[in-house]
């Protein structure tokens, strides 16, 4: 996992990561069952995710530029 400048890891919610990806709530919950987004880190009985994963998920799915 990946730790800010104090040390601490940014958590997300799934809530927090349908907002920050422009997508509903059972859209993360349909991408993480058919294994298209990375795994939760389970607290307790949440989901949540490192906002770093995140970013780098979301830099992942940039499309290449076609050259002709």
């Amino acid at each position: 996992m990946s730790a800010g400048a104090d040390g601490l890891v940014e958590l997300l919610t799934i809530e927090e990561v349908a907002e920050r990806l422009r997508v509903t709530v059972p859209t993360v919950r349909w991408l993480r069952q058919a294994g298209r987004f990375m795994p939760a880190i389970k607290i307790g009985r949440r989901l949540m995710w490192d906002a770093r994963d995140v970013a780098a998920w979301l830099e992942a799915q940039r499309e290449t530029p076609k050259v002709a």
